[in-house]
């Protein structure tokens, strides 16, 4: 399932694109910008006597959109009991 939204991201946004002027740090610069635009940024995950209650086929993805290494930090906020 990665690799295939990988490949229509790629082909979607591709990095490099000679549409993008903002090119700063890079030919994936514009293109992680509009990618992170086009995908979930924040996420609720539910949770059952302290374990994740997620189905069979479902998985949590944290999903870097550019291809120079970055330091990313998580802020995690609980709500409830």
């Amino acid at each position: 399932m990665r690799r295939d939204l990988d490949a229509f991201f790629a082909r979607l946004v591709p990095d490099g694109d000679p549409l993008f002027v903002h090119t700063a740090e890079g030919d994936d610069d514009m293109a992680a910008h509009i990618r992170t635009a086009l995908t979930a940024v924040n996420l609720s995950l539910p949770l059952r006597s302290g374990e994740l209650a997620l189905g069979t086929w479902q998985g949590i993805y944290l999903w870097e959109h550019r291809t120079q290494p970055h330091s990313r930090r998580v802020a995690l906020h609980f709500i409830g009991e």
